[in-house]
Parts: structure tokens; C-alpha cells; sequence
């Protein structure tokens, strides 16, 4: 029975000793993504603050700092992310992980869709409220209601479509995001036809009697 053991430990610290090398060059490698993901993380910080588009961004009353700095965080984390998986994928061959492998090539290849997501969702945001301040500027003489009323609105319609495009670039439920996009736009083109045909009726009429006569 002790000659057992010991030829299980004995084994046990030829395996361990022969694998040591594949562990210490593997965290090694994994250790060097994280400090080159963390390294990036920084210069992107720091190229944006040198860019100063928080003052831009505040300057034009698009959005105020806290939201800038989240966003900036965001965007800085998803690509510090990248990276790292990047390095742990040659690490877990290494460390003789193949079939994880697979998991995080697929996460890799994921993860820029995630980017492109984050990109759009901060466009849109600010997007939103640019048309905003130029909806509640230019209805400012219907009165302070109906302007605040429709500029929220027109805010809530950019918001809603950056939804939708997000959505579809993640790819969460492609299908019924295009029937929807689809519906809206029908809806809009039938609502604008059946207002243009009930309310300019008479516009239409004029139009058409005037380039009959300049045709004769």
C-alpha cells in the first residue's frame, strides 16, 4: 500500500513539474494582455481628455460631464477587454484549454459588434438631444409647452430608432426588429399620404391646374 502512494505522489510531482513551464508561460502571457489592455485603457482615456470632448460636449449643452466620463469609461473597458481576451486565447492553448478556446474565439469575434453598439448608442444619445435644442428652437414661438412637448418627442423618436439599431447590431432578435422598423416606416408613409391627401387636397389641386396652364 505505501508503494502505491508513493508511486501516485512521485507521479503526481513529475506531472506537476512538467506542466509548471506551460502554466508559467501561459499566465505570462495572460499577465501581458492585462497590462497592454490597462496600458490602451489609459491612452484612450487620456486622447479623449486631450480632445476635451467633455468641454465640447458641455459647451454645446449635448451632455453634461458625469455622462461623458461614463461613457468614456464604457467605451475605454469594452476595448481593455478585447485585448485581454485576445492574450487569454493563446494562454489557455498553453495551458492545454483547447476546447475553451472556441468559447472565447466566438466572444472575440462578438466583441466588436459590442464596440460598434456602444459607438452607436453614444451618437445616438447625443444626437438626441442636438435635435432636441434645434426642435425646441425653432417651435420656441408656438409657445413654451408645445415646444418642450414636441422637442421631447423628437428626442424620444431618435432614442427609440438608436434602440432598434443597437438592438440589431447585437444581434437580439434581428427578425422581429426589421418587421418593426418596417411597420413604423409604412405607418409614417401612410399617415403622411392620408394627411397630405385629406389636408392638401386643395394644395395639390393648385399645383397641378398651375403646371397644367404653364405645360399649355
Amino acid at each position: 500500500m505505501v508503494q502505491i502512494v508513493n508511486e501516485i505522489i512521485l507521479d503526481f510531482i513529475k506531472k506537476f513539474f512538467a506542466y509548471l513551464p506551460n502554466f508559467l508561460g501561459g499566465l505570462l502571457i495572460f499577465i501581458i494582455g492585462v497590462l497592454i489592455g490597462s496600458i490602451l485603457k489609459q491612452l484612450i482615456i487620456s486622447l479623449l481628455i486631450f480632445i476635451r470632448v467633455d468641454a465640447l460636449l458641455q459647451k454645446t449643452r449635448l451632455m453634461d460631464k458625469k455622462a461623458v466620463v461614463l461613457w468614456e469609461e464604457i467605451i475605454s473597458e469594452v476595448i481593455k477587454w478585447t485585448v485581454i481576451v485576445l492574450f487569454l486565447i493563446p494562454t489557455l492553448e498553453v495551458w492545454g484549454l483547447s476546447r475553451a478556446t472556441i468559447v472565447l474565439n466566438q466572444f472575440l469575434l462578438y466583441l466588436p459588434n459590442v464596440l460598434v453598439a456602444v459607438i452607436i448608442s453614444f451618437v445616438g444619445i447625443v444626437s438626441s438631444n442636438l435635435i432636441s435644442d434645434v426642435v425646441s428652437h425653432s417651435v420656441g414661438s408656438l409657445g413654451a409647452t408645445s415646444a418642450k412637448t414636441l422637442s421631447a418627442f423628437a428626442k424620444w423618436i431618435v432614442l427609440f430608432f438608436t434602440t432598434l439599431i443597437v438592438l440589431n447590431q447585437l444581434g437580439v432578435a434581428q427578425d422581429l426588429i426589421r418587421i418593426l422598423f418596417t411597420g413604423i416606416v409604412a405607418m409614417v408613409a401612410l399617415a403622411g399620404g392620408l394627411a397630405f391627401g385629406i389636408g392638401g387636397k386643395e394644395i395639390a389641386k393648385e399645383l397641378l391646374e398651375e403646371m397644367r396652364k404653364k405645360a399649355k
